[in-house]
């Protein structure tokens, strides 16, 4: 298959990458191309920003997370349709879970086939960015980088003699360079970009964007790029093509607003795949729970929204009548937070939902940040006993108290932090409440259990009902 497309790669976070990646696909857009945006990584916030600027979703690939041919086939169908594919790297082109970089952005480039661009700060730097480039040009010469992106330069004199070591020594184009500015555009907080949920001026940002990449940048080249990336043998392609989505059998809630927006695309899709109606919640903005038949509460940040969560004392108290009543819920890390007792921030204590027996606080540092392997260890509504998954979690909240009656725990950490460095998955009536973040293409049995634990908790105790609903669900 001939997809054509670019990795935006850097050599750290922080370093430009995302700035490139955004206005690069707002620029595309804008002159009418239809752009297929990608992320490397986990990453929540800066797929947002991407979906936003290419006005379709974001997808993330992530070798962790999920098996090389289920990388290879989300590409291969969300770049089905579109004009070019953006991929935006995360950390550094070589960073990986260890000092080999597996899998790293570098990786993904190469099981892609992809062209990379490299982004490269140089402020405080000339001769030496050269060395740089050369550096990882040497380190894996599989990886095709084909231009490089000069970032936070001072002036014409710097950018001249920056354009002639890097071309010089390096034999590859520059072709843009991008002067220093500060960090309204995209400013940062504790989990990295603020996302554009809470960002005020969103369009003004994606605006902006794409117009510092079209001026600074060479588009056209940089388009020709993209036209000439090479073919991709895709064996596995058949054996994952998407199937239409079943009739629908059930309602999923999911929690969408400012507080609550980390959700994979590919989960919630997976979700409609099996059968589920996905039911859009605000528990900022609504009065009550509407009827549902589970609950899908993702990510997010319910710190820096405690106060008008707080305040709204019918959904909350909504929330847990449905828990008290046996609603299934799968939370993950904001939504875990959302249905404890309490969130305390310094001095201040904002009621939550009060759906579990738990109270968060918050801390000064990530508790947890990174990969994670758990294993499944007691039971819950939505695993078996001796799985092992894969996931991820960033979080700066953690569990003050958890009171211990009617509560258990069913992961195992062997990687990651979860709730202390040795539990996640706190289980409570048909709650599972865990730190750690799923994606439904490397736990492809996750859909199928939250829409079963739906459909169960729909036809109740009635036989025949969950028998028939059960049996028109199962593949």
């Amino acid at each position: 298959m001939t997809a054509p497309r670019l990795l935006v790669a850097g050599l750290r976070g922080g370093g430009g990458k995302t700035l490139v990646s955004v206005g690069l696909v707002s620029a595309w857009h804008n002159q009418g191309r239809v752009v297929a945006p990608f992320k490397k990584g986990p990453d929540y916030i800066d797929a947002a920003w991407l979906s936003l600027a290419a006005a379709r979703p974001c997808r993330n690939l992530d070798l962790f997370l999920m098996s090389r041919d289920a990388v290879t086939a989300s590409f291969t169908r969300a770049a089905a349709g579109a004009d070019v594919s953006v991929v935006e790297g995360n950390r550094g082109l070589f960073d990986g879970a260890d000092a080999g970089g597996t899998f790293s952005s570098a990786e993904l480039a190469k099981l892609l086939r992809i062209p990379v661009v490299l982004v490269v700060d140089c402020e405080k730097a000339t001769r030496t960015v050269a060395a740089v480039v050369l550096g990882c040009q040497t380190l894996d010469s599989a990886v095709d980088i084909r231009c490089v992106v000069l970032n936070r330069v001072a002036g014409a004199r710097h950018e001249s003699v920056l354009r002639d070591a890097v071309q010089s020594e390096c034999g590859v184009p520059v072709v843009g360079a991008l002067p220093k500015i500060d960090g309204a555009l995209f400013p940062e907080r504790h989990l990295g970009l603020v996302p554009p949920q809470e960002h005020r001026g969103v369009r003004d940002a994606l605006s902006e964007a794409a117009n510092r990449v079209a001026l600074h940048l060479d588009l056209d080249v940089l388009w020709e790029m993209a036209m000439t990336a090479p073919g991709v043998g895709l064996p596995s392609l058949q054996d994952a093509e998407v199937e239409d989505p079943r009739p629908r059998v059930c309602r999923v809630g999911v929690f969408r607003d400012a507080a609550f927006q980390f959700y994979y695309a590919d989960n919630l899709e997976a979700l409609e795949r099996e059968g589920a109606e996905i039911v859009e919640i605000s528990p900022l903005r609504d009065a009550t729970l509407p009827d549902v038949d589970a609950l899908y509460l993702g990510g997010g940040f319910p710190e820096t929204l405690a106060a008008p969560l707080a305040d709204n004392t019918s959904f909350r108290e909504s929330v847990r009548r449905a828990v008290d009543a046996g609603l299934p819920v799968y939370a993950e890390c904001g939504g875990a937070v959302y249905l404890g007792e309490k969130l305390v921030l310094g001095d201040r204590v904002f009621p939550m939902s009060a759906a579990v027996p738990a109270v968060f606080g918050m801390g000064e540092r990530p508790q947890g940040h990174g990969y994670a392997v758990i294993e499944v260890v007691k039971p819950n509504p939505f695993y078996e006993v001796g799985e092992r998954l894969r996931g991820h979690e960033f979080h700066y909240t953690f569990a003050r108290t958890v009171i211990a009656e009617n509560v258990h725990f069913a992961f195992r950490m062997h990687r990651g932090y979860g709730y202390d460095g040795r539990r996640d998955g706190l289980c409570y009536k048909n709650v599972l409440a865990a730190y750690t973040h799923v994606h439904a293409l490397g736990v492809s049995h996750w859909a199928p259990a939250v829409v079963r634990a739906a459909l169960e908790h729909r036809v109740g105790g009635r036989e025949e009902e969950t028998t028939e609903a059960l049996v028109e669900a199962s593949p």
